[in-house]
C-alpha cells in the first residue's frame, strides 16, 4: 500500500474534506476497513481540474467506493447522479448516513448505493443500468475505477466495465492504481491524461467500442 501519499489524507482517522463545490470544507466519515485509503487531497485536486468541465449533470460510478469520497466530490461539483458500489457493511452504511446528511432536502441529485461485490455487479447488475430512481436513464458519464492495489483485479474489471454495456458513449474512466501493479486496458481505451507519483499512478481514459 502507498502509504506516504494516502497517510497525508488520513491524519484525522476516519475524516475527508470535501475540496470544492457546494459541499466544500464537508467533512466525510468513514469506517476503517480493510483496503481502504481514499484518495488523497493532492491528487482529487488533480484529477477533479482534470474532469471540471465534464461533471455538471453527469451520471457517475463510484466502483470501490470505500468512503465515497470521489463520488461526493463529483457531486459537490455539480453531478446530477451517483450510484456507489461497495461490498463491506460499515462501508455502505457509512455511504448512506453520508449521503442523508449531505443531500437532505436536494430535489436535482440523487444517489443510490449498492452493497455487492464490484466484480460480480459488473458481470451481472450492471448491463441492467437503465433506471434511476424509476426513469428511464442513460449509462454512466464518468466512473472512479480504484480496486485494492496489488490485488490483481484491475485488468478484469476494466475488461468487466467494457463489456457491461452500461457506459455512456462519451464515459471518462479515472483509473488509480500502485505502480508496480499489473496495468492491461481493454482494446480501444486511450488515455487523455496521466500522472504518476513515487508509489501511485492515476489517469483519465475513453473507452473505444463497447460491449452491450
Amino acid at each position: 500500500m502507498a502509504k506516504r501519499e494516502h497517510d497525508l489524507s488520513r491524519a484525522h482517522s476516519g475524516r475527508c474534506r470535501i475540496i470544492a463545490g457546494r459541499f466544500r470544507g464537508r467533512i466525510i466519515h468513514f469506517d476503517d476497513a480493510e483496503g481502504l485509503r481514499p484518495t488523497t487531497d493532492r491528487i482529487r485536486e488533480t484529477v477533479f481540474n482534470w474532469l471540471q468541465p465534464n461533471i455538471a449533470g453527469r451520471r457517475c460510478l463510484d466502483a470501490f467506493a470505500g468512503s465515497g469520497v470521489l463520488g461526493f466530490e463529483a457531486l459537490s461539483r455539480g453531478a446530477s447522479h451517483v450510484t456507489f458500489v461497495e461490498n463491506t457493511r460499515q462501508s455502505v452504511d457509512r455511504l448512506r448516513s453520508n449521503t442523508n446528511e449531505l443531500l437532505a432536502g436536494s430535489a436535482s441529485q440523487s444517489v443510490q448505493v449498492i452493497h455487492d461485490d464490484v466484480m460480480s455487479w459488473l458481470a451481472g447488475p450492471a448491463r441492467q443500468v437503465s433506471m434511476v430512481d424509476g426513469q428511464p436513464a442513460s449509462g454512466f458519464d464518468l466512473v472512479f475505477l480504484d480496486p485494492p492495489y496489488r490485488s490483481g483485479l484491475l485488468p478484469e474489471c476494466c475488461r468487466r466495465l467494457h463489456d457491461s454495456g452500461c457506459l455512456s458513449p462519451d464515459a471518462i474512466i479515472y483509473v488509480e492504481h500502485a505502480v508496480e501493479d499489473e496495468v492491461a486496458f481493454p482494446p480501444g481505451w486511450s488515455c487523455i491524461r496521466h500522472k504518476q507519483t513515487a508509489n501511485i499512478a492515476y489517469g483519465l481514459y475513453v473507452a473505444g467500442s463497447q460491449g452491450s
